[in-house]
């Protein structure tokens, strides 16, 4: 996967300490740590955007805690995170009632669907692969996610939303979109969209679903 349409796009990455296995009281120790980790990109130097990649994260501790966090250390840059992103993707084409599919236990599939519909659509149906431990999630194979997005659509869906930036789902959220007919947003698809948007790239990028061919409304 490389989403970077060219050297007009810069990206720096920093990373945060994560605690398996991934349950709503491990994602919140991530707050105190988003500072420190901010600060090391490029104090010196120009950012458009800070993008905080973690989905149940942001839902576990809140997106004014994860921004705050960062603003204490980068104050003044626009902070991204994938749900937020994906909510704002799922407006764009006026998805209203959404299927989810999370590599997720209940208890944090609980917190991000309690998330989406407090600030977004009606979830009309979650699918998990239920897994407590991050590198099983990063080693879900793209055809198991391809499947698992089929047996995650409903009918009265809107769109799909897959959940987690651990998951290779941009890889073929194309294929997806094909397969199913209906719009699919996906956490790292929509947190780059969000983020290149923000920082004034408005050229279409090929080969990651319709979203990253549309502007910012």
């Amino acid at each position: 996967m490389n989403m970077r349409p060219g050297d007009e796009v810069a990206v720096f990455v920093s990373r945060v300490l994560n605690v398996n296995p991934c349950t709503v009281e491990n994602l919140r120790t991530m707050g105190p740590r988003l500072a420190d980790a901010a600060s090391l990109i490029i104090p010196a130097g120009r950012l458009d955007a800070m993008v905080y990649c973690c989905t149940s994260g942001t839902t576990a501790m809140g997106y004014d805690t994860v921004a705050d966090s960062i603003h204490t250390a980068r104050p003044g840059i626009p902070v991204i995170t994938p749900i937020t992103a994906g909510l704002r993707a799922l407006r764009q084409f006026n998805a209203e009632q959404i299927a989810v599919l999370t590599p997720y236990t209940d208890d944090v599939n609980e917190s991000l669907v309690g998330y989406i519909e407090e600030h977004g659509p009606r979830v009309v149906a979650t699918t998990s692969f239920h897994f407590a431990d991050d590198n099983d999630m990063a080693r879900i194979p793209p055809e198991a996610i391809i499947s698992a997005a089929k047996e995650a659509d409903r009918e009265d869906a809107d769109a799909l939303f897959i959940s987690c930036t651990a998951i290779r789902a941009v890889d073929v959220v194309e294929e997806i979109e094909r397969m199913l007919n209906k719009p699919v947003v996906c956490a790292n698809q929509a947190l780059f969209w969000e983020a290149v948007r923000t920082a004034g790239y408005t050229a279409p990028i090929m080969g990651y679903g319709r979203l990253l061919t549309m502007d910012l409304l």
